[in-house]
């Protein structure tokens, strides 16, 4: 006789990683940072205790973020990931007959979310250009609605959300419902009209900001992130979360990545000229690439997916593969030149058309 198991959750496929590369292949599906960690992390890691459980309130950590932000303490919840961060938060609000709304195309892991929790997704599709549609996101909120997640740059599509576009749509939504601004790319933003939602913290009491240091600070590998927002919901989210789950190497490498805040900020620097020079350059072949504000780009190729991410990795490039299009994170300098070729091949040899699957 077989187990009793939810149906939803016997239904609901897994969360699938970006596939890894061989060898000889770049690694560009995940959206990690390249370059090596910096020393300090490595001996930070490396000083940590793990036969002992890490601190469970991740109170070294959260105060050097509360001086950083100007927030308190308290007003900072560390988590395994902003992931993690965002299940804990929808856990808190949503449950069976409940909805949590969010644009799509977004991040994979948002429809996992929601249905473990026992609630119900409404999405919004993106705007043609790849961004959010927050006056149809507002529109789709009801009386069941207890979340709504706005990410920006949006994964996989790459658009920011604008401060005024935000600012609208605050305005647009009930006062009791808790807004997710999810930032995990917000230190590749150069967009000065993007939305920064810590300094609307005071103003909004519905609106929680999430980071990682997984993107930028390059600690993937590690699993740590923070949300910034009210005690009361950020309390709540500490109600759902598993103890003890943000090892202590991750807090030390964490705090040490800080405190080396500006050397691998030059990283940042660095792969942001990348990002712009790969999305001029493919511009140049005839793709329309969506305005890229994190660290990747998007190549809308529609049904032609399977098709053009076979040429990529004939070139030894694994992206991250989407009904819509695939997903193309910015990787090592070396990555450019067979990343730019393998496009130029999938323009030359699919049917996608002028105006037709992101093409120009």
């Amino acid at each position: 006789m077989a187990v009793t198991l939810r149906p939803e959750i016997a239904a609901l496929q897994p969360y699938r990683q970006g596939r890894p590369a061989a060898p000889d292949a770049f690694k560009l599906s995940s959206n990690e940072n390249p370059y090596p960690p910096h020393p300090a992390v490595v001996e930070a890691i490396a000083a940590a205790s793990v036969e002992r459980y890490p601190d469970a309130a991740a109170t070294a950590l959260r105060a050097r973020l509360a001086t950083i932000f100007g927030v308190e303490a308290d007003r900072i919840h560390v988590g395994s990931g902003s992931v993690a961060l965002l299940q804990q938060l929808i856990l808190a609000a949503a449950g069976p007959g409940d909805e949590v709304a969010y644009s799509w195309r977004s991040f994979e892991a948002y429809p996992g979310l929601v249905t473990v929790a026992g609630a119900t997704s409404v999405t919004v599709p993106n705007r043609a250009d790849g961004g959010h549609d927050l006056p149809a996101l507002a529109a789709a909120i009801t009386d069941r609605t207890r979340a709504v997640i706005v990410c920006t740059p949006n994964n996989p599509t790459g658009p920011i959300v604008t401060a005024d576009e935000f600012a609208a749509f605050m305005d647009a939504v009930p006062p009791t419902l808790l807004v997710l601004l999810d930032e995990a790319y917000r230190e590749f933003v150069t967009d000065p009209a993007a939305v920064d939602g810590v300094p609307l913290l005071e103003r909004h009491p519905n609106l929680v900001v999430l980071r990682t240091f997984s993107k930028a600070y390059g600690l993937a590998g590690l699993r740590v992130g923070y949300a910034l927002g009210p005690v009361e919901i950020l309390n709540a989210a500490r109600s759902t979360a598993i103890p003890l789950s943000v090892t202590e190497p991750a807090q030390r490498a964490a705090i040490a990545a800080l405190d080396h805040d500006a050397e691998l900020r030059e990283r940042v620097a660095e792969l942001i000229e990348r990002r712009d020079r790969l999305r001029d350059a493919l511009r140049a072949q005839g793709w329309s690439i969506p305005e890229p504000q994190g660290n990747f780009l998007w190549l809308a190729t529609g049904e032609h997916s399977p098709a053009a991410a076979e040429i990529l990795e004939k070139h030894g490039i694994v992206a991250r593969v989407f009904p819509e299009g695939i997903r193309v994170s910015v990787g090592e300098e070396e990555s450019v030149e067979p990343l730019l070729r393998s496009a130029e091949e999938v323009v030359r040899t699919l049917p996608l058309g002028a105006g037709n699957a992101g093409l120009g």
